[in-house]
């Protein structure tokens, strides 16, 4: 699995902003990944030292859709991986010349 393909996308929140002043960054993973394989694609990505990998796995939430003339539609949103990356001190992680974790 390329680097690539194990970190899907940051994750932009109040509480993922917040954790940004401890040097944790959150990402959006591969169900598959493992610790090691997160912790060697965000050192491949990004450039930075990573001391620690902690992963969450979120389970999808139930949804009902209310339909006209018929009963209510009941959906499933997807399982997906969270993974929280601490950094060494004094390194930052940047998207794009553009720091989104730092705003």
């Amino acid at each position: 699995m390329e680097a690539r393909d194990v970190i899907i996308a940051p994750l932009i929140t109040e509480k993922s902003m917040s954790k940004t002043m401890t040097q944790q960054y959150t990402f959006r993973v591969d169900p598959a990944a493992t610790k090691t394989q997160i912790r060697h694609a965000v050192e491949e990505i990004f450039k930075v030292n990573v001391t620690k990998v902690n992963t969450v796995n979120v389970k999808g939430k139930t949804r009902s859709f209310a339909r006209r003339r018929a009963r209510p539609t009941v959906g499933r949103q997807s399982d997906w991986k969270k993974a929280i990356v601490t950094v060494k001190d004094g390194q930052k992680i940047e998207l794009g010349g553009v720091n989104y974790f730092e705003q």
